[in-house]
Order: structure tokens, then C-alpha cells, then sequence
């Protein structure tokens, strides 16, 4: 039996499987039965004690399990859901996974933000055959809250109001207000784009894994029948050293051949999930040919950075997605803020686009006025002129700082909610010309600003071999975007390296001002 963590998957035989969940309080289990777009068609898409049976789905409510027969799972489906909910939050919670009576997953979620219902496995379509995913995506507002997000409210009575939810993506948490159910002409994926781009991701990740196998497995296995060709100093010269070493070099051929193909085979079926996802994601997520900038803005759980590659692989772009309110604070490492001036532009106007149902609120350190082309555009959301002068840098922080205090003392006295407001941050020209306590206040914004619903983005040369041990504290714990060219980064399934496009604001002026005024 395989161990997972949160955004991994494995192969299923297709065969008979079996859910359950184990926790130190009762758990109630359930099962979705969804479309490509994560929602449930009908009533008989929505598996729970009251309704146990489906097509290819049946409720044990005795042995709190979900089974689920694959091969009867209705066509069209793309993927059935696996979910655990308990009346208050149950603590650590192991989901596990039989195949034919045989275990073959385990999943340890320990729910951190108050989430009472859980998203523990999908079993999904992949080609011809099914795959088993770790999710751990958890919501506050308990199993009202995550039927409403696949569109099975109005399928199970007695669902209580809306709540927050706390979603878990390959292992990141976001804290976002409940997304209304999807209008005609809105995204299908509202609330699910950025768990659906990583799922592509880490396909892109897998398939690039086996093709770099498969090539240094190519590569030692020439290298062993070259050497065995040479070995004899009799035969080293001869005809038939020189058909053996022909004959490798044909193998090696053929093996990376086939591993090239398959390759390109997967990421020509990425390149259009890919294509038939930005038609249909929220603006915040989508590329700017979208035609979601050209329609009133919906509430996406995450924003788009920019694209990674690797062309000694393939021509396969895929998005760099993170969860929005940002979790972690972006940390563009450049030693211009003028330099990256359109790549800012493109992370406000993502930033913007993402709670278009909540008021947004922008603060801007500019000491270097390297933002002026485009903050004008910005005036309506700002909350007061871009602060240029680092005198005006400490009281700017020190209220935000006052603001997120105030949230937890009401949050640990039990009169906490969920933030009303959608705060951004733009800290530029980092460090310089900031006091050394700024970099304190920054790291309690870090550390409490979620409870304000703060996202944070900060501008400077990386600092994370600092002789101040706070900046350097706070620049290792944030998420750095490099920004010169051939800077790796490496995916977290497979370690892989992959080359980072950031996104920049569009060059043309008109562009520029719909993607920024229409935020």
C-alpha cells in the first residue's frame, strides 16, 4: 500500500474499489459522481446515506466506506469525488483506498483552519483508464459548503447557509468566500481552476519524469554494450565489433524514440485540456487572448504567474498557477522594480480580477516611482497615493499590521469572520529604504495578514543569505519568482527542471487600460 501526499496519484486496475476514513470522532462518507467542469449533473450524482445507490456507486453507511465499481460509472462522467464530513472538525483524518480487497493507497489529512468536510480522494479519467488523487481539499462550511461548490445543493435538503472554505491544492492552503453557482455565459470552473491547472501540471511533471528515465536508461544502456564491444582487444576492430556497436546504437535509438513519442503524445493531450480550460477559467487563471477579459469578472482561487517549459522536451507550455488570497507572499527577485514594472502590472491585474465580490484595497510602496505608467489606472482601488518617501513606509505597514491584530483577537475570542475585503500589498524597492522593523511588521503580515484576507507581493533582490536574520527569515519564506533567464525551477513530484515565462502586462496602451480599469 502506497502513502500519499496531498496532489500525488497513482494507477488504478479499473477494478472494484473501496473508501474509507478512520478519525477519532464518527465520520459520515459521500460520493459525487462529476462532469469535466467538477460539477454533478442530476440527483443520481449525489451519493450520501439518505440516497446509497448510483451507477457505479453505493454508500456502505455500516462500514463508512464508498464503493465504487469503474467499469459501471456512468460514461460521461470524468471523475467521482470521495468525501468524509463529521459535525465539528474531526482531527486527523486517514482516508484509504482498496482495489479487489487489496489496499493500495493511504492518505493522512489533518484539517488546519476549522474545515468540518473534506474532499479526500478523486478517482478520475485518464484516457482509457482510471487514477486514484490525493486531494485533502477541505471546507469550513462543511459538506453544505463542498456540495454547494460541485453544484449539489439543490439535490440533498437541509443545506445550511453558506460558510467560508478553506481549499487545500497540492498541499497549499487559500482561504476564499464560497463561489456562487456558475450563471450561463459564466466559467465553468469558478472555485476549481486552480486545482484542475495543477492536475495538469503534475501530468506535464510525470510524463517529463518517465521521458528522463527512459532517456538515462537509453544512455547507460549504450554505454555498457559500447564498452562490452571494446572489451576484447582481439575482436575491437572487427566486423563484428562494429556490427555490436551498430546494433546499440540502434537500440538507443529506438528507446529514446519511443520515449520521445510518448511524450509528445501526453503533452499533445495537455496542450488541449489546456486550450479547453482557457475558455472556460476566470480571467485571474486565464491567458489575456481569454475571452473571460472581455466578460464581467468571476471569482477565480487562484492567479496565473506566467508559463513553464522546457523545450529539450517539448513545445508544452503549462500555466504557473498559486492560490489567491496569497498564502505565501510573492517575492519578484530583480534588482530594477522599473525592470519588472510589466510583470507587476500583470500580477495587480490578476490580483484584482480574482474577488470581484469583495471590495479590493491596494497599498503600493514605490520609492523609485518605477509604477507610475500604470497606478493612475489603479486610483479607484488604492488605498491612499503610492508612498514614494520611506518615511510614510513604517505607519502604511503599522496599520495594516493593526488591522490584522484586531482580526485575531476576534478570531481566538470566537467572533472571528471571514474577511470581508480583499487586501493587496505591492512592497517595492524591498529593503531598501526600509527600517529594520518594517521587515517585522512584513513578517507578522505574513504570519497573521490571511485573517484581513491580505495577499502580498514584494520587489527586490533576494535576500535570503542576509546578514539581518528578519529579512533574511522573511525572504526564505516567501515564494520567489526569479526573474533572469535560465533560473530553474523544479516541480514538486518529480523534481524535474523547468524554465519560468513570467506574465507581463500587455504593451498596447488600450489593452493595458481594459485589463486594469475593467479590474
Amino acid at each position: 500500500m502506497k502513502v500519499l501526499q496531498a496532489g500525488q496519484n497513482i494507477a488504478l486496475d479499473g477494478g472494484v474499489s473501496r473508501f474509507q476514513v478512520h478519525a477519532a470522532v464518527p465520520l459520515t462518507v459521500s460520493a459525487l459522481v462529476v462532469a469535466t467542469d467538477l460539477r454533478v449533473k442530476t440527483a443520481a450524482d449525489v451519493l450520501v446515506p439518505e440516497r446509497p445507490t448510483g451507477q457505479g456507486v453505493q454508500i456502505d453507511a455500516a462500514a463508512t466506506a464508498v464503493v465504487v465499481t469503474l467499469a459501471e460509472v456512468r460514461a460521461d462522467a470524468q471523475a467521482v469525488l470521495l468525501t468524509a464530513s463529521a459535525p465539528g472538525v474531526p482531527g486527523v483524518v486517514t482516508a484509504r483506498l482498496s482495489e479487489n480487497d487489496t489496499p493500495v493507497a493511504e492518505f493522512v489529512i489533518t484539517p488546519q483552519a476549522g474545515e468540518t468536510a473534506l474532499i479526500c480522494f478523486e478517482l478520475y479519467r485518464r484516457g482509457t483508464g482510471w487514477r486514484l488523487r490525493a486531494l485533502g481539499q477541505g471546507y469550513a462550511g462543511g459538506i453544505a459548503e463542498l456540495l454547494r461548490a460541485h453544484g449539489a445543493q439543490d439535490y440533498v435538503t437541509a443545506v445550511p447557509p453558506a460558510a467560508a472554505t478553506t481549499t487545500v491544492v497540492g498541499g497549499m492552503d487559500t482561504s476564499a468566500s464560497a463561489p456562487p453557482a456558475p450563471t450561463e455565459g459564466s466559467p465553468l470552473e469558478v472555485g476549481h481552476g486552480l486545482e484542475r491547472l495543477w492536475m495538469i501540471f503534475e501530468d506535464a511533471a510525470r510524463s517529463a519524469a518517465a521521458l528522463e528515465s527512459a532517456r538515462d536508461y537509453a544512455a547507460q544502456r549504450l554505454d555498457q554494450e559500447l564498452s562490452a564491444a571494446v572489451s576484447d582487444p582481439a575482436t575491437r576492430n572487427t566486423p563484428a565489433a562494429d556490427a555490436a556497436r551498430t546494433a546499440a546504437q540502434g537500440r538507443y535509438d529506438e528507446l529514446t524514440a519511443t520515449a520521445e513519442n510518448s511524450h509528445q503524445r501526453d503533452s499533445a493531450q495537455l496542450q488541449r485540456e489546456l486550450a479547453e480550460a482557457d475558455a472556460v477559467l476566470p480571467a485571474a487563471l486565464a491567458s489575456w487572448n481569454s475571452p473571460a477579459w472581455d466578460h464581467p469578472a468571476a471569482p477565480a482561487d487562484g492567479i496565473r504567474l506566467g508559463e513553464l517549459y522546457a523545450l529539450d522536451r517539448s513545445a508544452l507550455r503549462i500555466p504557473y498557477c498559486v492560490p489567491v488570497p496569497l498564502n505565501r507572499p510573492l517575492w519578484v527577485d530583480t534588482e530594477s522594480s522599473a525592470a519588472v514594472a510589466p510583470v507587476i502590472g500583470a500580477l495587480l491585474a490578476r490580483l484584482l480580477r480574482a474577488a470581484p465580490g469583495r471590495r479590493t484595497i491596494v497599498d503600493i510602496i514605490d520609492l523609485t516611482g518605477a509604477f507610475t505608467g500604470f497606478t493612475g489606472m489603479l486610483a479607484p482601488v488604492l488605498a491612499g497615493p503610492p508612498i514614494n518617501d520611506h518615511a510614510d513606509i513604517s505607519p502604511r505597514l503599522q496599520q495594516l499590521v493593526d488591522a490584522a491584530e484586531l482580526a485575531e483577537m476576534a478570531y481566538n475570542s470566537g467572533q472571528g469572520v471571514p474577511p470581508a475585503e480583499h487586501r493587496i500589498l505591492l512592497a517595492a524597492d524591498f529593503p531598501h529604504g526600509y527600517q529594520s522593523a518594517d521587515a517585522q511588521r512584513l513578517a507578522a503580515l505574513l504570519a497573521r495578514g490571511d485573517l484581513i484576507g491580505l495577499s502580498t507581493v514584494i520587489v527586490g533582490t533576494a535576500e535570503t543569505d542576509s546578514h539581518d536574520n528578519m529579512v533574511a527569515t522573511l525572504s526564505r519564506a516567501c515564494r520567489h519568482l526569479p526573474t533572469i533567464a535560465g533560473t530553474p525551477l523544479f516541480d514538486p513530484w518529480t523534481n524535474n527542471a523547468w524554465q519560468l515565462d513570467l506574465d507581463m502586462l500587455p504593451h498596447e496602451p488600450e489593452q493595458q487600460a481594459r485589463i486594469l480599469r475593467a479590474s
